[in-house]
């Protein structure tokens, strides 16, 4: 089955095409995992996935979504990853960390305290433009050319730290609403500097992170971007952006993109259906010449081998059906005839 196939990214080997999506879990304090995200990673990895990725990891304090999320800005969140990423290589899985910054999408309260702007320990986002989210987040500060610079050295700094603490595989989070995805629509950045106007303009933070990722993180280590293909809102940014930009990313030493959507605007209108994302990534595949990540609403076995199998994308990611079955790759390969592997713990089981 294509599905349980492995895959080459650069310089690691996956032992299928089954990914663990970046899923927060606004569990953290100052930015530190606990023992919280050891599980929760941890047991993905016992499942059987062949990448488990981080949460969206923050490269700043200020880059922060809440203050739940995950960090690597500093030495003691370096320790505390190290733990995580060498017990998920220990079960067979690549530990992958999405490096982010959540520009004005920052500063808000947990979702379960309903995600508004914070009223206690609030701090100023930035983004390109001084537009707010919607009314109920807060007014972000339009960076200047020392905070875009300091963006980059943020990116930059996070990747050594990522390589130190053990990571194997790196994704810079340019969708979802977050500040790249903000620099890469028109409907968020309205500057009329080098960093506005223009696609190559608009483009032009992400492009210089992903050079400074490389700088310190250099091929065949894999790096990937996970973009959003669409606004879902006229006039935002769409797919022809998108695979042009795909075709920019892989000039620039990107291995594969994890194509997912949205995020951007509260205006945004989607007819959620099951792999209703997948077409994106098997455009971006095929135009831009890339490796590409399917996900959204796959959930089932027989529904992501199809996927694979078609050409469509060279993996899957799963988020929501990994929370309800953190040993969906056991159960796959149950449901599609696959003989596999499990931990020496569980070999009774089987």
């Amino acid at each position: 089955m294509a599905l349980f196939d492995p895959l080459a990214i650069g310089s690691v080997s996956l032992r299928n095409r089954i990914a663990v999506s970046s899923m927060c879990e606004y569990s953290a304090i100052d930015g530190m995992p606990s023992d919280w995200h050891l599980v929760h990673l941890g047991s993905r990895a016992v499942g059987g996935a062949g990448l488990v990725m981080t949460e969206a990891t923050a490269v700043s304090a200020e880059g922060r979504i809440s203050p739940g999320d995950t960090g690597i800005w500093n030495e003691a969140q370096l320790a505390a990853w190290a733990r995580i990423a060498a017990f998920v290589g220990e079960q067979g899985a690549v530990p992958g960390i999405q490096l982010a910054h959540a520009g004005r999408k920052a500063s808000t309260e947990l979702p379960w305290r309903g995600g508004k702007a914070l009223q206690t320990g609030a701090w100023t986002p930035v983004a390109p433009s001084a537009l707010a989210f919607s009314d109920d987040y807060p007014m972000p500060q339009a960076l200047d050319a020392g905070g875009i610079a300091k963006v980059v050295a943020d990116f930059r700094a996070a990747t050594v730290r990522a390589k130190a603490a053990g990571f194997a595989l790196i994704e810079i989070h340019a969708a979802h609403g977050y500040l790249l995805h903000e620099f890469l629509s028109p409907l968020s950045n309205r500057r009329t500097d080098d960093y506005g106007g223009s696609l190559e303009n608009r483009a032009r933070l992400l492009r210089e992170v992903a050079a400074a990722v490389r700088e310190v993180w250099p091929k065949p280590a894999p790096l990937l971007v996970r973009v959003s293909a669409t606004d879902w809102v006229d006039g935002g940014w769409d797919i022809d952006e998108c695979v042009e930009l795909a075709r920019w990313l892989k000039q620039d030493g990107v291995d594969l993109i994890d194509t997912s959507s949205g995020g951007l605007s509260p205006l945004q209108k989607i007819a959620l259906t099951p792999g209703y994302q997948v077409p994106f990534a098997a455009r971006i595949r095929r135009e831009a010449d890339i490796a590409t990540g399917a996900v959204g609403l796959i959930t089932q076995a027989a529904q992501a081998d199809d996927i694979i199998a078609r050409g469509d994308a060279d993996l899957v990611l799963l988020a929501r059906e990994m929370l309800r079955d953190p040993y969906f790759p056991q159960s796959a390969a149950r449901e599609l005839g696959v003989k596999i592997t499990p931990p020496v713990q569980y070999g009774r089981a089987w």
